[in-house]
């Protein structure tokens, strides 16, 4: 087993329900968040933690997303030959700073099922897993390298998690934990409990890492909820065989894949932005 981490997986088929009509035509990770669409975000945090090996998993109806990262001669051609040199360099950049593996989803059989999809290309090596909607702002290190580090310390599968109020925690995945040296050592994990039936209030948000020993799993985990492989069935079991550590995650979460955390964080990176803020500060003032 490889201990190098370069590999990441962002599972893309959802079919996004919570923003439909807008999903009908229109991936919900290429919904944009001020300037940039949902994936850019999670493909720039993966390659600022040093995984530069991307594959996405995707369905049917994602060709936007391949088309994104892809080079588009025709586009950058006209740019430049009218003078937008701004605008060439931000286009050229994003279908050059990464090489994107695309494996199709042929059945929507959960995010277990989507991250077993990528198997064959991540093989024996441990690799991350990040979903694009759950956005997370930090102002040091970023989401997934607060986990590379518990990772390269450990050796093994690190999860990203936050605390969460009570009345949510039946939204989530949410895990039982205790200290071990130092690291949050994960004994199991519950999704969607009740909240009296809570183990914590940690919660799970889309930021992964594991040993490959997780394919194996995946592989002959049955179907939960919904009739899906749930990702959160293997990694107990997961837990139960070799040591699973947790991060809290230091930074602003949104929960972009649904409408209000979506307008929550193009809010905040509107006020945040240095072309936009000002003006939009000013214009919110004059609405509310």
């Amino acid at each position: 087993m490889s201990n190098h981490l370069h590999k990441i997986i962002f599972p893309t088929a959802g079919m996004g329900t919570r923003f439909l009509p807008t999903t009908k035509a229109t991936p919900k990770e290429m919904l944009t968040i001020v300037d940039k669409p949902l994936i850019q975000y999670g493909v720039e945090e993966a390659l600022a933690a040093g995984m530069d090996e991307v594959v996405m998993v995707t369905g049917r109806g994602k060709r936007s997303i391949e088309d994104h990262f892809d080079i588009s001669a025709e586009l950058e051609n006209s740019l430049n030959a009218s003078g937008k040199t701004e605008l060439y360099e931000i286009v050229s950049h994003i279908s050059r700073m990464v090489e994107v593996a695309y494996i199709r989803q042929k059945q929507p059989l959960g995010l277990g099922h989507a991250v077993l999809c990528a198997a064959p290309w991540v093989r024996d090596e441990c690799f991350g897993v990040s979903l694009a909607d759950e956005l997370i702002l930090s102002k040091g290190k970023n989401a997934m390298e607060q986990l590379r580090a518990v990772h390269e310390q450990t050796g093994a599968s690190v999860i990203g998690l936050a605390c969460v109020p009570d009345n949510e925690v039946n939204r989530y995945g949410i895990v039982k934990a205790h200290d071990e040296d130092g690291f949050l050592r994960l004994d199991d994990m519950v999704e969607k409990p009740q909240t009296e039936l809570a183990p914590s209030n940690m919660a799970m948000i889309g930021r992964y890492i594991f040993t490959p020993r997780l394919f194996e799993i995946l592989k002959t985990t049955k179907p939960g909820k919904g009739n899906e492989i749930q990702l959160t069935d293997a990694m107990c079991q997961l837990a139960k065989e070799e040591p699973v550590y947790g991060v809290l995650i230091e930074g602003e979460r949104f929960d972009a894949g649904n409408p209000y955390g979506f307008l929550l964080a193009n809010a905040t990176l509107g006020l945040q932005h240095p072309k936009y803020g000002k003006l939009l500060r000013q214009a919110l003032r004059n609405i509310l």
